[in-house]
């Protein structure tokens, strides 16, 4: 057993190797970010970055399809993969950190200034979980539960950048 990974994910006990494997859980596991025993959610968040460095290069109609279609994929991916893991909204699930920070990111310009700020304060939001965030994750179950705290979290997020930046 590592420090760094868990033995088995959720109450099914999912190995690494079978969440790695399964197309669903590795998208789910945000690429595997969500495999980590520490800060699952954070590292999901870190592996929306390169994500959105590629799209931010492809202007803002194809951004804005594509985190869309990440966000409504994503509510039968997560749903998927807690059904798979037999737990609702387990820690390594991440899809959804990585559209919320797309969502974060929605319109800002890209600097290393934007993209620490967009870091910074979806990570607080989405750990903080204000009103109406955490009404949001505790009254929505499913797949659309997992997913809408965190869009809802990057949008308040990227309120702010576009007020900033």
């Amino acid at each position: 057993m590592s420090i760094l990974l868990r033995e088995y994910y959720g109450n099914n006990r999912l190995s690494a190797r079978q969440i790695l494997g399964d197309p669903v859980l590795f998208l789910a596991f945000g690429f595997g970010s969500g495999l980590s025993r520490f800060m699952p959610g954070t590292f999901g968040t870190a592996a929306g970055i390169p994500l959105y460095l590629l799209l931010a290069q492809t202007g803002s109609v194809v951004y804005a399809v594509v985190t869309m279609a990440a966000i409504v994929a994503g509510v039968a991916i997560c749903g998927r993969a807690a059904h798979k893991l037999g737990v609702h909204d387990f820690g390594g699930i991440v899809w959804d950190e990585v559209a919320g920070f797309l969502v974060t990111m929605l319109g800002v310009s890209l600097s290393w200034q934007s993209l620490l700020a967009g870091f910074a304060l979806f990570r607080l939001f989405d750990i903080l979980k204000p009103w109406p965030i955490k009404w949001l994750d505790r009254q929505v179950d499913g797949g659309l539960g997992i997913m809408l705290d965190d869009v809802a979290a990057g949008g308040v997020a990227c309120l702010i950048l576009h007020y900033w930046f």
